[in-house]
């Protein structure tokens, strides 16, 4: 039985690589409803494909075709792989 388990080995987006695309594995928000909703109108939500592009004071991310600057609180919701 254990072979056939899926091991997943999320991050937060904070631990992500610099240029390195990543799936979006999860988004955990502890239940803030207003953030969930901001991030998924970002395009932000489990599967699609977000890229750290940059990590100063935040963070520049790529989801689709858009560059979007997120704070570390935000970014640290977002469970990558």
């Amino acid at each position: 039985m254990n072979d056939m388990m899926e091991v997943h080995m999320s991050m937060s987006l904070n631990e992500a690589a610099l240029g390195t695309e990543y799936t979006i594995d999860n988004i955990s928000t502890g239940g803030d409803e207003e953030m969930e909703s901001f991030l998924f109108s970002l395009g932000c939500y489990s599967g699609e494909k977000i890229t750290v592009v940059d990590k100063k004071k935040n963070l520049v991310v790529a989801i689709k075709d858009a560059r979007y600057n997120i704070d570390p609180e935000l970014a640290e919701a977002i469970r990558v792989e």
